[in-house]
């Protein structure tokens, strides 16, 4: 059966022409959600279109678009990266929790992690810490901001003592810090350890280089630009064949639809789990937001990853300046290679920060403030002359009694 038609929208750099119900006037919290494009409510339509007039002959049309978003995906990744080795989770955090309770664990074994990570990328080690009795290995961040050297410096320090796997964020969330994810995954591999990147936060903005990467999850309502529920797990093949998938559901059998299409005698208990991404696909899959997550990354395709961050940056080249100059300090690095899709900064000294982004989205510039940090985010539909409307929101909301 052919998978259904692809979205046929186009794409242009500073243009929201496929964001005609977007309300703000300069929307810019893409690394928390991004806005439903036209071409992605139209996937998902599509779908909820054959459900309604088929319902199982629906589920049946598109069962074969999930191998063809494979191949995208795989595509984005690059690297060599196959359809294969991707597995569909329904957020990041469920592709962490699977590595982190489906590795062949030994008691004493050290996980590296990273001070100020998200959360996602924490909890789930923890558990498996607990359970299989391993050693958290925390590395600060302070020494990534010095300089990409100074940070590679302090992982290898914790390296030293041995170690199973690195698990980082390719963005950290609350800065905007890029890290330096193929030259940790060289170090990592380098001391017999394993690397895992959480990659929602750079993934769709950023380039990004899997070839030194083990495990890969990343949530696609972010930089991806699709829906929440749907994201999934990229997994080296050769790790994929050492994993122990503890948390596999009924389809990550192998032939796990034979009993429901082939007739009788083919339902059985001891089919074998397959060694690949895939094993973690538990259950029924979403395929709206599958449909959608589709969409959205044909059109990061067609404008290029690089051709997004350059545009990205210039708007950052001109906002950062302006923001510095009223008082703000920024978190943005001074090195190319550590700076991604967002811009955080941290308020003039008393300037209530809470106060002050109500103020910003009373204007219509949408952001948000993780961590105590203000974060503008904006993405490939962003014009650079709203830069310009940015500031002058700024300038309002400092004027509107923020302090």
């Amino acid at each position: 059966m052919d998978a259904p038609p692809r979205t046929t929208h186009r794409a242009e750099l500073g243009s929201r022409a496929l964001f005609p119900d977007l309300a703000a006037r300069s929307y810019l919290n893409h690394a928390a959600i991004s806005p439903a494009s036209l071409a992605v409510r139209e996937q998902a339509k599509a779908v909820l279109d054959d459900y309604a007039r088929g319902g199982l002959a629906g589920l049946e049309a598109w069962l074969p678009q999930k191998a063809r978003l494979k191949e995208t995906l795989a595509a984005l990744l690059g690297g060599g990266v196959r359809g294969e080795d991707l597995g569909f989770v329904p957020n990041t955090t469920a592709g962490v929790v699977q590595v982190a309770f489906s590795l062949p664990w030994e008691r004493g074994d050290r996980v590296v992690l990273f001070e100020g990570e998200f959360p996602a990328n924490v909890t789930p080690w923890q558990q498996a810490a607990e359970l299989f009795g391993l050693e958290l290995v925390w590395v600060p961040l302070a020494p990534f901001y010095e300089s990409v050297e100074a940070g590679l410096a302090a992982t290898e320090r914790a390296l030293a003592g041995g170690a199973r796997l690195v698990a980082v964020s390719a963005v950290e969330f609350q800065t905007g810090l890029r890290m330096p994810v193929e030259a940790l995954g060289g170090l990592a591999h380098r001391h017999g350890a394993e690397l895992f990147v959480d990659a929602i936060q750079g993934l769709g903005v950023v380039p990004l280089d899997v070839a030194e990467v083990d495990y890969v999850a990343c949530g696609g309502h972010k930089w991806l630009m699709g829906l929440e529920g749907a994201g999934f797990l990229y997994v080296d093949p050769a790790a994929a064949a050492r994993m122990v998938p503890r948390l596999a559901g009924w389809l990550g059998h192998e032939d796990a639809l034979s009993f429901l299409f082939q007739g009788a005698g083919h339902l059985r208990y001891d089919r074998p789990l397959r060694h690949e991404a895939s094993v973690v696909e538990q259950g029924a899959p979403n395929h709206v937001g599958l449909a959608a997550l589709e969409a959205s990354v044909d059109l990061i395709q067609q404008l290029g990853v690089e051709a997004i961050f350059a545009h990205v940056s210039a708007f950052h080249d001109r906002l950062e300046p302006q923001l510095v100059e009223r008082g703000f300090t920024s978190k943005r690095a001074a090195d190319p290679r550590a700076r991604s899709g967002s811009l955080c900064v941290l308020p003039p000294e008393g300037v209530e920060l809470g106060a002050l982004k109500a103020a910003l989205v009373e204007q219509g510039v949408d952001v948000t403030m993780p961590d105590g940090h203000l974060r503008f985010a904006p993405h490939w539909p962003n014009a650079l002359e709203e830069v310009e409307w940015v500031v002058e929101a700024v300038d309002g909301a400092m004027g509107s009694g923020t302090r």
